[in-house]
């Protein structure tokens, strides 16, 4: 695994000194400067995922070289160390954009668990803007639930740990596993995938493992599996709730030991692979039903990764759309086709049962049939209106529920369910902004103190 690279700038010899040995023990890569001159320099060149800089030096000072850096670097972190502190110096200080203000004399264990912080973060922000501005990569969006997988593929992308990603059919689950891997310290290595709902249960095993000559019926050669296809990179095991109970087992022992034999054979052969595996089943309720194994579930779900469906995410439906269309137009060497505002509030409205390779689908649908260049409503296929209109009825549904409460003069009910919406509206909104009062008054158009007033009471 790469060494993360810390930029020591400090006029004090015996400071640099004790913050690179330190460090050092910790396995971080140090470069020391007794000032800013070459400082910029060296974070081009170098790329350090941490800067520790002294505020008080000849030339340059922290405030200064901080301002600087930051419009070119804003995502990398910056820890000002002073021996003059005061209240002025640490508001300066978080006003230039610093990421920790330290005072001098500080404690080193501190040091170097701000440095560890600040480290996680900045790996988190560079893995999060590869994502967001990699045209190439369709796993995009803007919206408050896609920011916080893209976080978390950045957490992990310095890790060797096992993810279970959890989502529906068609949310992405394998481009999370493909960004994880290629955001990883094994990215150079193979990315292998094998959906266990496409393989017959019979032949799961050779499937992972490989087999040998002779092992069954047509076996007619030797064959490496899944696993040695994947030695020092990745294995994504998709659809991992469809995999036999036999198979499970095997897969325990591989996990547990790091070594497994081919179907008919008897070597010992090790295995070097990050496992990441998928599923859009509740394990936990299978476990429940004694179709999955609990101790396999557990060595699978050591962190997590929730895909939320696209009707969650309505706010990326025309980035993923106009991503779709231009990408498509490329292949097919034409002009990519516009969505008009009406068309993307309607599509707004869809339920999206097939997620994004629906809407992916969709695209592919008005590049192929459509003669618009200008895409509107009356260009969607004729059985998609359909579904739209059907689905999109929750305020008939809600009109019909009212009329036979009141005319079964069921007048508690429907002051129950008033209450119950305003409840869930406010429960949703706030938990959306995080809290945040003002932003979920403004959402809601009630005052503040309005906001505050009715939280209590939930």
């Amino acid at each position: 695994m790469p060494k993360t690279k810390v930029l020591i700038i400090d006029d004090d010899e015996s400071i640099r000194w004790v913050l690179e040995t330190a460090l050092k023990q910790h396995d971080y890569q140090v470069h020391s400067l007794k000032n800013t001159l070459l400082a910029e320099e060296i974070i081009a060149k170098e790329k350090p995922q941490v800067v520790l800089c002294d505020i008080r030096m000849p030339g340059e000072d922290g405030f200064s070289f901080t301002r600087r850096i930051t419009k070119n670097y804003p995502k990398l972190p910056i820890l000002l160390m002073t021996a003059h502190a005061d209240l002025e110096a640490a508001v300066n200080a978080y006003d230039v954009g610093v990421f920790e203000y330290i005072p001098k004399p500080f404690d080193l264990e501190e040091i170097v668990s701000l440095v560890a912080r600040a480290a996680a973060s900045s790996i988190e922000s560079q893995v999060e803007s590869t994502l967001n501005h990699n045209n190439d990569n369709p796993l995009i969006g803007s919206s408050v639930v896609m920011q916080e997988v893209f976080r978390a593929i950045g957490r992990l992308s310095r890790s060797e740990i096992t993810v279970l990603i959890l989502g529906e059919s068609g949310t992405g689950k394998e481009l999370v596993a493909k960004a994880l891997h290629m955001n990883s310290v094994r990215k150079d290595r193979e990315f292998v995938a094998l959906n266990m709902a496409a393989i017959p249960n019979e032949l799961i095993e050779s499937e992972l493992f490989g087999h040998e000559k002779g092992a069954f019926t047509g076996a007619n050669e030797r064959q490496i599996g899944r696993f040695e296809q994947a030695h020092g990179g990745t294995l994504f095991l998709d659809e991992i709730g469809d995999m036999p109970m036999s198979a499970q087992t095997r897969l325990l022992r591989v996990l547990a030991e790091g070594v497994f034999h081919r179907v008919g054979g008897r070597q010992s052969i090790h295995t070097d692979v990050r496992i990441v595996a998928a599923t859009h089943r509740d394990l936990h309720q299978m476990v429940a039903q004694h179709l999955f194994r609990e101790d396999l579930l557990y060595r699978l779900n050591v962190v997590s990764i929730k895909l939320p469906p696209l009707r969650e995410r309505l706010k990326d439906i025309p980035l993923l759309a106009n991503h779709f269309l231009s990408k498509l137009a490329k292949e097919m060497v034409m002009t990519a086709k516009q969505l008009k505002p009406e068309l993307v509030s309607y599509l707004q409205q869809y339920p999206w049962a097939g997620n994004v390779r629906q809407l992916e689908n969709l695209c592919r649908w008005f590049t192929v049939m459509s003669s618009a260049n200008q895409l509107g409503v009356d260009d969607l296929p004729r059985d998609f209106k359909q579904n739209i209109m059907v689905e999109a009825s929750w305020l008939k549904n809600l009109k019909s529920w009212l009329q036979q409460n009141l005319e079964l003069e069921n007048f508690e009910t429907i002051q129950g369910a008033q209450q119950q919406f305003e409840r869930t509206l406010l429960r949703e909104v706030s938990l959306h902004f995080n809290g945040h009062k003002q932003k979920t008054a403004k959402c809601l158009n009630w005052g503040r103190n309005t906001v505050s007033r009715k939280l209590k009471d939930l």
